[in-house]
């Protein structure tokens, strides 16, 4: 898994400490995240959003306290006024920590496979063969959920299975549990860890919008019973009771809009991805557990734990090696599918240019087994005889012939020159072969 146990601390002789040979997880972190505090917070990519978010929700509610609930202070009695500001303030203060718990935590990430799983099957057994078998992973895969079957995708950037309700948002790079959306508002994706947060600062901001759009309209009407004029007047005494009923009115249809929205959601135990999609209009929902207990799921359960520990330790990835030879391939590789879950394609077979930079990191076997390089095999009398000598002067001709065709495998003439004269010394000295041997191309 991407998450591994911390290294055990080496010996202070050494000289080798934590600070050089590992890394805390966040600062290994290979999706699009953003940490504050050592990986105490983390954000989606695009967390300048919050600021805008924190704006709108702050902006109107100074404004609401300056011009409209201080006048109110001094028109009620048994100190009502003063609890008209106190309560507007820690309204807002409750919404802004709902917003930090939503944006600023773990949505259910699922860490990344360092490999490619398994195919069902394989024993691992390769012996006898002469590499490990290209063994192409199932797209799909079909598991039972509460009697009803359920397919479930790989995922060729984690390199896992995605769980049932898991999905890959594209923004944050990120396979999350229980994927629901990806807020820009929040700046995070809404998941199994963090809807139920969401939920309430979307409820919370339209009881906000509701107490300021009510307090407003009840100043108006002090205006008007202790001046004896009419409505109009009344306004243009207090513009900014105007300004702020107008933009908590538009604010309701959003925010109230959308908890009427995610009222529905819960009640059917869906997800907006699933509902987006129209993913149980045809088939029954195997989540559905009844009304009660589907807002009990939500409302009444612990949240899980994070499968992430972001300030651990993990140690420092080596060097680049050499190019794996054999192994599991994804399902994906070497053509470009289109991404079902989010609707964008994955470009795979583009590996040329991770090649490249292990252009200097070819072993001697890497050198002589031309197969396994390009589309060129040299014969068995070759390999059997070429010196120390020649092995050089052929690693050498095929290192130079890279930078003729960058990313062509195409064997060079000096390999197919210098091939032909060791089959023909190596016919002559050792009597292996009757003739001189040929590179098959």
């Amino acid at each position: 898994m991407y998450v591994v146990p911390p290294p055990k601390r080496s010996d202070p002789l050494s000289g080798s400490t934590n600070g050089t040979d590992s890394l805390r997880v966040y600062q290994a972190w290979k999706g699009s995240n953003i940490f504050f505090l050592q990986g105490r917070f983390v954000f989606g990519p695009d967390v300048r959003s919050l600021v805008l978010t924190i704006f709108l929700i702050v902006a109107p509610v100074s404004v609401f306290c300056v011009f409209v609930a201080r006048k109110l202070v001094y028109d009620f009695d048994d100190d009502w006024g003063i609890s008209i500001m106190v309560v507007a303030i820690l309204f807002t203060i409750h919404v802004l920590v709902l917003l930090l718990l939503t944006s600023g935590r773990d949505p259910g990430i699922i860490p990344r496979n360092a490999h490619p799983p398994e195919p069902e099957g394989f024993d691992g057994n390769t012996e006898g063969s002469a590499q490990t078998p290209q063994l192409r992973l199932p797209r799909l895969k079909e598991v039972e959920v509460n009697g009803v079957t359920v397919k479930i995708k790989y995922c060729d950037t984690c390199m896992l299975y995605r769980p049932p309700r898991c999905s890959h948002c594209s923004i944050c790079n990120n396979c999350v549990e229980r994927f629901d959306h990806h807020c820009p508002w929040v700046g995070q994706c809404i998941g199994v860890r963090n809807y139920r947060f969401f939920f309430m600062f979307v409820f919370s901001t339209t009881l906000l919008c509701i107490y300021v759009f009510s307090f407003c309209w009840i100043y108006i009407k002090r205006i008007m019973d202790s001046e004896d004029i009419t409505l109009w007047k009344a306004m243009i005494k207090t513009p900014a009771s105007i300004v702020l009923i107008v933009y908590t009115f538009i604010s309701v249809w959003f925010v109230g809009g959308l908890t009427a929205f995610h009222l529905y959601l819960i009640s059917t135990n869906q997800t907006t991805y699933e509902n987006f999609r129209y993913r149980y209009d045809r088939r029954a929902n195997p989540y559905n557990k009844g009304v009660l207990q589907n807002f009990g799921e939500i409302f009444c359960t612990r949240i899980p734990e994070s499968k992430n520990k972001f300030r651990a330790y993990v140690p420092k990835e080596p060097g680049i090696g050499g190019r794996p030879v054999g192994g599991f391939v994804s399902p994906n590789m070497g053509k470009a599918v289109e991404d079902i879950e989010m609707g964008r394609k994955a470009v795979w077979g583009d590996g040329g240019a991770g090649l490249d930079h292990r252009e200097g990191q070819l072993s001697d076997n890497e050198g002589l087994n031309i197969k396994e390089m390009g589309t060129g095999e040299m014969s068995p009398e070759i390999r059997t005889t070429v010196d120390e000598g020649d092995r050089a002067n052929i690693i050498h001709a095929r290192r130079s012939s890279w930078g003729r065709k960058s990313g062509n495998w195409e064997m060079s003439p000096e390999v197919l020159a210098l091939a032909s004269r060791v089959g023909g010394g190596s016919s002559g000295a050792g009597g292996a072969s009757s003739r001189p041997a040929e590179p098959r191309l």
